[in-house]
C-alpha cells in the first residue's frame, strides 16, 4: 500500500488529475505510514543498470554522453544523459531544455526519503503548457530508479510522460519495470546527476506543505533558474 501512494505521487499534478489523487500518489500524493519498513519508501510523485552506466552520485560523465546543467536557486545540478538506453527520453528532455522551457520552473514536489520532481510549474504553482505530445515510456530500458538517476513523470497513463522528470534521493526499486501492464510498467530512467548531488540533498531538505490542491510543495521556492546543454 505504501509503494501504491507514493507512486501516485510522481504523477503530474494537473487540475484533470484529481481522480487520480484521490488513489494517491509519479504521480502525486503520499500519506502519513507506518515508521519501520514503510519509514524509508515515504521518507525514501506524475515522474540503472545494466551494465555501462553506472549511477554513483558525482561521478565523472562518460565521454559522449550529453550533459545538462540545472542552475538552481541552490546551487548546480549535471546531469548526464543515456540516449543509448532511452533515446525517447532524452530527445524529449533536450528539446524542452533547448528551447528555454525549463527556465524559471520550480521543483513543485519533494518528498524528503523519496525524490524531488520539477519541470511543469511556475513559482505560482501554475502549470506550464508543454509544446510536444506524450512520449512513449522506456522503463523497460534496464536502467533502475536509483540514488542520483533522474527520470520521467508521468499520469496512470503508462505512455503519457511530457517534460516533468524527477531525481531519485534513494534507491527506489518498487518504480523500476516489472512487466508489461500499467501496474507493472514503471518509470523510466534517462540519466544520472555526475555533480551536485550535494545540491540535490538540500533541495530534498526544504520544508514542505499543502498549497491549495498540492501537497508536499517546498515552503522555499527552489527555482530552476536555467537549463543548458554544457556537453554534447
Amino acid at each position: 500500500m505504501e509503494r501504491k501512494i507514493l507512486r501516485a505521487a510522481l504523477f503530474p499534478p494537473f487540475p484533470d488529475c484529481v481522480k487520480i489523487r484521490k488513489i494517491h500518489f509519479l504521480s502525486h500524493r503520499p500519506r502519513r505510514v507506518p515508521v519501520g519498513s514503510a519509514l524509508r519508501i515515504l521518507v525514501a510523485v506524475l515522474l540503472s543498470i545494466s551494465c555501462g552506466f553506472a549511477y554513483g552520485a558525482d561521478t565523472a560523465p562518460k565521454g559522449g554522453n550529453p550533459v545538462v546543467l540545472l542552475e538552481t536557486s541552490k546551487g548546480n545540478i549535471k546531469v548526464e544523459l543515456d540516449p543509448g538506453k532511452a533515446p525517447v527520453s532524452v530527445k524529449n528532455f533536450l528539446a524542452y531544455v533547448n528551447e528555454g522551457y525549463y527556465d524559471g520552473l520550480i521543483f513543485h514536489r519533494v518528498i524528503r526519503e523519496f525524490m524531488i520532481q520539477g519541470g511543469g510549474f511556475t513559482k505560482e504553482m501554475k502549470e506550464k503548457r508543454t509544446a510536444h505530445p506524450p512520449i512513449k515510456n522506456e522503463a523497460g530500458n534496464g536502467l533502475k530508479n536509483d540514488r542520483g538517476t533522474v527520470a520521467m513523470a508521468r499520469t496512470g497513463v503508462v505512455d503519457s510522460a511530457t517534460a516533468q522528470f524527477f531525481i531519485n534521493v534513494v534507491n527506489n526499486d518498487f518504480l523500476n519495470h516489472v512487466d508489461e501492464t500499467p501496474r507493472g510498467y514503471g518509470y523510466a530512467v534517462f540519466g544520472k546527476v555526475v555533480e551536485g548531488m550535494d545540491v540535490v540533498d538540500k533541495i530534498r531538505a526544504v520544508p514542505t506543505g499543502r498549497v491549495s490542491m498540492f501537497q508536499d510543495v517546498p515552503k522555499e521556492t527552489v527555482t530552476i533558474l536555467r537549463a543548458t546543454v554544457v556537453e554534447k
